[in-house]
């Protein structure tokens, strides 16, 4: 198997990517797929139902198992690279097939996230609508196992975001990189507040659901971390990926951590943990604190914040369709790019509609789990991926290695299988099916189709 594709192998004239994406635009980029529904809607949920203010302890843990992995993908994306992710590789590293699986485990991850984010986004516009005295009717704000008809928001904001997208990667980077330092500025404001409300006693118990209660929180909020993923997808449409893909994966990884830990710790400190089980917890826990008009702006930060999560997503989503398409696993117009945009406009735009039928019908829950056991299947095989390339293939040009080989990816390997140990059995169910479902397309269609079995 060659370990790079050239131009003359692609098969359409129609399918390259322009590179313009700086490192700076790339940790702006994992900023805004990271900072998001984590932060500002799942914080409250793990700390309400799994961890209480162990909460913080949680986003340790789960940063931990991200930063091995995050080595493994900066060495990948600065060694072999890629518009598809962890799929491109997987296919470099390990075959096909496995590719195929990860790929299809890809496809599960970025699309109900989009979905999952959208959920919280409506849930904050419904705040900030509120205080002007406006509210969206319960039945086209709820799912219907919530007893609502459709998630309208979730649905609109999908769509116009997939229009962004397909308009161009440049305007996509520019409108991300505004979002982003609105939602640095809300979560300054947010710490600036609660920094003198505190009540230690809040704090009490630290652990009151134990260990295990943790290391369930730690696999709810791991949600929080995947925007790193995104950045890998990039890889095609960077200046300088060997370079500038290991900065904008570690950097955005390495300070996003560090926000989630404060946030985490300052939300359970000025109210009582129990009380975060809603939709925007953290305008929630500043209003319950008396300060309104903070809330107000809080929420509206939030919106920016969900918003650049789901733009980011939406990306990503398309450009791992795009690279499977291209290596003939998925049909060819999911490949094709506009001569204008230089976009897969086509993709994007599927990709936008599948994705608002899961936000308008799937509860947070239920979506955030079912995106987190993709995710960490992801992470293992990237980590698995490392160890087979550092064997098979030595003489790589590595910019950038892994540092304490094997060691890291092993850890990696071990933590993010540990995680998805903890998450609820019916979750593992929906992946198996989503699996199982993926191999029947595979051998049915894809194995045909393939650029390897037809060469």
């Amino acid at each position: 198997m060659k370990l790079f594709r050239t131009k003359s192998e692609v098969p359409h004239q129609d399918t390259e990517l322009k590179r313009c994406l700086n490192s700076f635009d790339l940790i702006l980029l994992g900023i805004g797929a990271i900072i998001g529904a984590g932060i500002f809607v799942l914080t409250g949920i793990a700390a309400a139902t799994k961890a209480g203010p162990a909460v913080v302890l949680s986003y340790a843990l789960a940063g931990l198992a991200c930063s091995f992995a995050a080595l493994c993908y900066a060495e990948l994306a600065a060694s072999v690279g890629g518009a598809g992710s962890a799929y491109n590789y997987a296919y470099v590293g390990i075959g096909e097939l496995i590719a195929w699986i990860i790929g299809w485990d890809l496809i599960l991850e970025y699309g109900v996230s989009v979905g999952a984010v959208a959920i919280g986004w409506s849930g904050y516009v419904n705040d900030a609508l509120n205080v002007f005295g406006l509210q969206i009717p319960p039945i086209l704000l709820k799912t219907p196992s919530e007893g609502g008809f459709i998630n309208l928001a979730a649905v609109f904001i999908v769509l116009f975001l997939s229009c962004i997208v397909a308009i161009g990667v440049k305007l996509s980077a520019r409108v991300n990189a505004v979002i982003v330092v609105i939602k640095l500025l809300t979560i300054t404001l947010f710490i600036s507040v609660a920094i003198f409300n505190v009540h230690f006693s809040n704090w009490v118990p630290f652990m009151p659901f134990g260990w295990k209660g943790m290391v369930e929180g730690a696999s709810l909020v791991f949600f929080a971390f995947i925007g790193f993923d995104a950045v890998s997808t990039a890889a095609e449409e960077c200046v300088n990926p060997q370079r500038n893909m290991t900065i904008g994966i570690i950097g955005s990884l390495a300070i996003c951590t560090t926000i989630y830990m404060v946030v985490a710790a300052l939300l359970t400190g000025i109210v009582p943990y129990s009380t975060l089980n809603v939709k925007s917890p953290v305008a929630h826990a500043i209003l319950a604190i008396g300060h309104e008009s903070i809330s107000g702006f809080i929420a509206l930060g939030a919106i920016a914040g969900l918003t650049s999560v789901m733009l980011i997503f939406i990306y990503g989503f398309s450009r791992i369709l795009y690279s499977m398409s291209r290596d003939g696993l998925l049909p060819k117009v999911f490949s094709e790019v506009h001569h204008k945009t230089h976009t897969p406009v086509k993709t994007i735009l599927f990709c936008g509609v599948m994705m608002s039928l899961m936000a308008g019908f799937f509860s947070m829950h239920t979506v955030a789990e079912l995106v987190n056991i993709g995710t960490l299947a992801a992470f293992v095989i990237v980590c698995i991926s490392v160890l087979i390339l550092r064997k098979t293939k030595p003489d790589l040009h590595r910019p950038f290695k892994t540092p304490l080989f094997p060691a890291v990816p092993i850890l990696g390997i071990i933590s993010c299988s540990y995680l998805m140990l903890n998450l609820p059995w019916v979750t593992w169910l929906r992946f198996v099916i989503w699996m199982a479902l993926g191999l029947i397309v595979y051998f049915c269609y894809s194995y045909k189709n393939s650029r390897i079995h037809q060469s």
